[in-house]
């Protein structure tokens, strides 16, 4: 960034966890910040083409897989049918992610991007093609398979070119931002594929959806190129994707938001048995099921709304260890609670502590990750929101048939607390971070 550079010395950086950091008041009193940078993430045209490539992706995402899981139930009446389906996705979208983020470090990110949404809208197509001829189970897994394929990579590429296309001073505001799209467009997005699907069928709805990856390709393509790294002649893949996993693992910081996240969605969460509560301890039905579950996706898109004006960015630190043993608080009411409002309550406090620790997570790994490590980085932080996700669901359905329902939940928001306060106790960089400072690393890149 041109408007970085300046001859003028800067006095000694502050040093609250281990790195130098230069407060905002500094960078503008030395020239490094000009009048020139924009007062808003929005003042920034790359900023708004990325959003809007986040937001037509993720769209396209959700309603294509509300359509397939539909269509796979309707072949099949299998619900192992389904099962199979989350795993045929997940096992490319894992297994390949560590490599991603190597390509994603070593080659034109938006280039990725647009050869990865160019992929997925030729993937919409080609279900649509096959609704016309005659669906079948093993079209349906093999075309997913392939959108696993285009995740594995896009999903590092897009994390890494966040932190490239806006200052490093709004870094906090963007992250805020692309999850805020994020979460929106994953509640609005199976809403249009299923509205989609009753007025225009399924051919009509892969289409709709390959003309949203089309935009979302478009808005790749407006981005200008960004520098990568040349890589080391002698070195190997493997040695490049260890280095980003040697990077995570050294660092207390990074390391340490990555497991608090992936253990307090593993052990706390319990929207996998919501229809046990709904059915057998609230006694509500399926429409107050829906509200359940929407609940803390509800609370996450307030904290994200809110966090947009006010980021939780000074005590950075302390507010994610916080929020971590605030979800684990929600959860253990939630598993005690016998009255609904009370249960949608405690669901819908979880999302507000949950999007407060996505927000410092997400601007953590932005801001205190290499440019040349961005794509492994983001890569192995893929890992630990993959598994969380996946093997949480595993977790609360195992538990539950062990332990009991409610006692399941019990113990899982008492092992959050545990891990909150050993955490808080082992990672002392990470209990004081603060992120209203810039890292000294990110004046110049």
């Amino acid at each position: 960034m041109d408007r970085y550079q300046n001859n003028r010395k800067l006095p000694a950086p502050i040093t609250d966890f281990g790195i130098g950091l230069w407060t905002l008041d500094e960078l503008r009193d030395t020239g490094r910040l000009t009048e020139s940078t924009p007062p808003s993430v929005f003042g920034l045209p790359e900023f708004r083409y990325l959003l809007t490539a986040v937001a037509a992706a993720t769209l396209a995402g959700q309603a294509l897989l509300l359509v397939v899981r539909f269509q796979v139930y309707e072949i099949s009446k299998s619900p192992l049918s389904l099962g199979m389906l989350g795993l045929v996705e997940a096992i490319p979208a894992l297994s390949l992610v560590l490599f991603g983020g190597h390509v994603a470090d070593r080659y034109d990110r938006r280039r990725i991007l647009q050869a990865t949404t160019a992929m997925l809208a030729l993937c919409a197509i080609v279900l649509a093609i096959i609704s016309v001829r005659g669906m079948s189970l093993l079209a349906l897994y093999a075309t997913v398979f392939v959108v696993g394929i285009a995740r594995s990579f896009s999903a590092p590429a897009h994390s890494a070119l966040e932190a490239q296309v806006v200052p490093v001073q709004l870094i906090v505001k963007s992250a805020t931002w692309f999850a805020s799209t994020w979460l929106i467009a994953s509640v609005v997005g199976p809403i249009v594929g299923g509205d989609a699907y009753d007025r225009f069928g399924a051919v009509g709805t892969y289409l709709l959806i390959a003309g949203l990856y089309a935009m979302a390709c478009f808005g790749a393509l407006q981005i200008s190129p960004k520098p990568s790294e040349t890589p080391h002649e002698d070195e190997s893949i493997w040695q490049s994707i260890r280095a980003g996993v040697s990077y995570v693992v050294g660092d207390q910081i990074l390391l340490g938001s990555m497991a608090l996240d992936l253990f307090a969605v593993l052990f706390g969460g319990a929207i996998a048995i919501l229809p046990i509560f709904a059915a057998d301890i609230l006694h509500v039905d399926t429409a107050h099921l829906g509200m359940l579950t929407a609940a803390p996706n509800a609370g996450a898109l307030l904290t994200m709304l809110i966090a947009t004006r006010h980021p939780p960015v000074r005590h950075a630190g302390r507010n994610l260890l916080l929020a971590v043993a605030g979800f684990g608080v929600s959860m253990l009411v939630f598993a005690v609670s016998k009255n609904f409002y009370l249960s949608l309550v405690a669901l819908f406090l979880s999302g507000v502590f949950d999007g407060i620790s996505v927000v410092i997570r997400k601007s953590i790994v932005r801001l205190l990750s290499p440019n040349y490590l961005r794509g492994r980085i983001a890569a192995v932080s893929l890992i630990f929101i993959g598994s969380s996700n996946e093997l949480g669901a595993l977790e609360s359905g195992l538990a539950a048939a062990w332990l009991g329902t409610v006692p399941s939940v019990l113990a899982g928001g008492t092992i959050t607390l545990l891990i909150a306060g050993f955490t808080t106790l082992l990672a002392p960089r990470l209990r004081t971070l603060r992120l209203d400072r810039v890292p000294e690393s990110k004046v110049t890149t």
